[in-house]
C-alpha cells in the first residue's frame, strides 16, 4: 500500500472531454465524444484518436510525473476500451504502454471506468452528454461488469496495478439536483436522452456489491477496489459497515466550483473555511472506510476573476473578466489553496489532481484565462504548486 496518494489523473487521453482538447473537436457539432464519432468519417475520425493518443500521453510524461514526486496515476478508460462497441476504437495498446512505463518509473495505476453506454450522470465526462439511461438498462449493466472483468483479467498480475475503480461520477438525486445536467448540457437527440434521470442509492449498492464481488474473485487480495461516492460522502456507512468488503476504499471529489454553486462566497477566506469544514467531514468517514480525494483542482472562480456558475467553460459559454492576477498574487492564491487542499486530502488517503495536462491556449485566447489551474504541469511549471 501506499504511504500517501500524491497522484494526478490523465484525463483527456483515452476519454475525451471537448473542454480539454478542443482541437479534436473542430469542424464538427459534436459536444461529446459520442457525437464525435458519429459525426466525422470512419478514416477521419480514427486519425484524429490515434495521432491524439500517440502525441497526447507519451513516455516522457511518465518521466516527468515520477520526477514530480508522484506515485499514482488514475486513467480514465471508455467502455470501449476493447474495440467491441464501433464505431468507437479500442485503447488497449495505449493502455499497455502506460503500464509499462508506470512499472519502469515505480508509479502505480488506478484503472478507472469512465463511462459506460448510455451514460452514468450526463455529463460530458459520460461519453454522451444530456443523456443518463444506463443504470435501465440491464444489457448495459451487464456490459459495463463485462469490461471491468475483462480489465482485472488482463491486468492482475502487472506490477503496476494498484486498483480498480469500479465506475466514475454516478449520479444520484442530491447531484442531479445541483448539476442540472440535462440543463447544463442539453441533450442533441431528445429521443434518445427520453426517460433520463438520476441513478437511485440502492441501484447504485447493488450495482458495487455485484462488482466488487466478482472483481475480488479477480484481483490479488493487495489490489484496491474502489468505490465512488456520487457525490454523497455521508451515504456510505451503513453499506461499508454491513458488507465484509475487502480492501476496499471511497473515492470522493472535491471542487471548489461545487462549493460555489452551494453558496460558498468566491474568496481565499471562504474556500480555506469550507475546506477546514470539510476535513472534518473527511475524518468522520475515514473512521469507518479508507477515502481518497480521486479528483480536484486550484480552479474557482475567484482567481479567475468572474462567476463561472461552477465550471462553464468556455466552450460552452463566454466570460469577460474585468480582473486578473498579476503572476505574483496568482502564486501567493494558489499556492496557499494547494497547501491547505492537500492537508485536508491528506487527513484520508490522499488526493490525484485533475488533470496532468490540457490541450488549451491559456496565453493567447484570453477566454482561458484561469483553466490553467486545472493543469498540473503548469501549475508546476508557474510554481503555484510548492
Amino acid at each position: 500500500m501506499l504511504e500517501k496518494i500524491k497522484g494526478v489523473n490523465l484525463g483527456g487521453w483515452l476519454v475525451l472531454e471537448k473542454w480539454m482538447t478542443p482541437e479534436l473537436f473542430e469542424g464538427t457539432q459534436a459536444e461529446d465524444e459520442y457525437y464525435l464519432a458519429h459525426d466525422l468519417e470512419k478514416e477521419a475520425y480514427q486519425a484524429r484518436i490515434l495521432n491524439h493518443r500517440s502525441e497526447f500521453i507519451t513516455e516522457a510524461d511518465f518521466i516527468r510525473i515520477a520526477s514530480a514526486g508522484l506515485n499514482l496515476i488514475r486513467i480514465p478508460i471508455p467502455y470501449f476500451a476493447f474495440g467491441d462497441r464501433p464505431p468507437f476504437i479500442g485503447c488497449l495498446p495505449y493502455l499497455d504502454k502506460a503500464f509499462n512505463w508506470a512499472k519502469a518509473y515505480d508509479i502505480k495505476i488506478l484503472l478507472d471506468l469512465h463511462t459506460v453506454p448510455g451514460s452514468q450522470n450526463g455529463f460530458d465526462n459520460g461519453g454522451i452528454s444530456g443523456v443518463c439511461r444506463w443504470g435501465q438498462d440491464p444489457k448495459e449493466v451487464d456490459f459495463a461488469l463485462s469490461v471491468l472483468t475483462r480489465l482485472a483479467q488482463r491486468y492482475r498480475d502487472h506490477e503496476a496495478l494498484w486498483g480498480i475503480q469500479l465506475i466514475n461520477e454516478p449520479i444520484t438525486e442530491k447531484m442531479w439536483g445541483t448539476m442540472k445536467p440535462l440543463e447544463r448540457y442539453p441533450a442533441r437527440d431528445p429521443k434518445l436522452a427520453a426517460g433520463s434521470g438520476p441513478l437511485s442509492m440502492k441501484f447504485l449498492q447493488s450495482f458495487y456489491l455485484e462488482a466488487y464481488t466478482k472483481l475480488r474473485e479477480i484481483l490479488l487480495p493487495e489490489t484496491v477496489i474502489a468505490f465512488h461516492d456520487a457525490f454523497e460522502l455521508h451515504a456510505w456507512k451503513d453499506c461499508f459497515l454491513d458488507h465484509a468488503f475487502e480492501n476496499v476504499m471511497l473515492d470522493t471529489h472535491q471542487y471548489l466550483m461545487f462549493a460555489e454553486m452551494e453558496g460558498t462566497e468566491q474568496n481565499l477566506e471562504a474556500y480555506l473555511n469550507y475546506l477546514e469544514a470539510l476535513g472534518k467531514e473527511i475524518a468522520e468517514v475515514a473512521a469507518y472506510i479508507p477515502v481518497f480525494v480521486g479528483e480536484w483542482s486550484l480552479f474557482n472562480s475567484y482567481a479567475v476573476g468572474v462567476d463561472t456558475q461552477g465550471g462553464i467553460n468556455p466552450t460552452q459559454q463566454t466570460f469577460d473578466s474585468n480582473k486578473q492576477f498579476s503572476a505574483e498574487e496568482l502564486v501567493e492564491v494558489y499556492q496557499i489553496l494547494w497547501k491547505k487542499s492537500v492537508e485536508t486530502w491528506n487527513i484520508g488517503e490522499g488526493h490525484m489532481f485533475w488533470t496532468y495536462k490540457l490541450n488549451i491556449d491559456t496565453i493567447n485566447d484570453p477566454s482561458w484565462y484561469g483553466w490553467d489551474s486545472w493543469d498540473l504541469s503548469r501549475c508546476l511549471s508557474k510554481k503555484w504548486i510548492s
